[in-house]
């Protein structure tokens, strides 16, 4: 079973065992505009809950993606360099940035939940 959380900086986070997948929300990829690049971290790279890990450019911005959960980065969307309109198309689905392993689930209970990600989402 899997369960999605969110930050206020509207990451979310799928954490299936002990691997966490994370993108960026459909709130985020509306506000961005068209995504026209993706830097994503390199695979084994470690990164800390609220750390930088990746980049997101639109033709408005370009934005930090921050990891919601510590852990190792195990598998990055590589599909996202050659067609990264796939944030905008399906953000909370085949748009994902990139896959921890070693989450602490300490870390991903903190996050908010889909029902207070979407009361924080009104006060925007």
């Amino acid at each position: 079973m899997s369960e999605t959380r969110f930050t206020d900086q509207h990451e979310w986070v799928r954490l299936e065992g002990d691997t966490a997948t994370v993108g960026i929300t459909k709130y985020a990829a509306e506000a961005l505009g068209d995504v026209v690049f993706v830097e994503l971290p390199a695979k084994g790279r470690k990164v800390g809950a609220g750390g930088e890990a990746a980049v997101v450019e639109s033709v408005k911005a370009a934005s930090e993606v921050y990891a919601p959960v510590g852990g190792e980065v195990s598998e990055a969307n590589s599909a996202l360099e050659a067609a990264p309109a796939t944030v905008n198309d399906d953000p909370e689905g085949a748009g994902w940035f990139f896959k921890l392993k070693g989450v602490a689930p300490g870390d991903f209970t903190k996050l908010m939940t889909q029902a207070a990600y979407a009361e924080f989402v009104k006060g925007l």
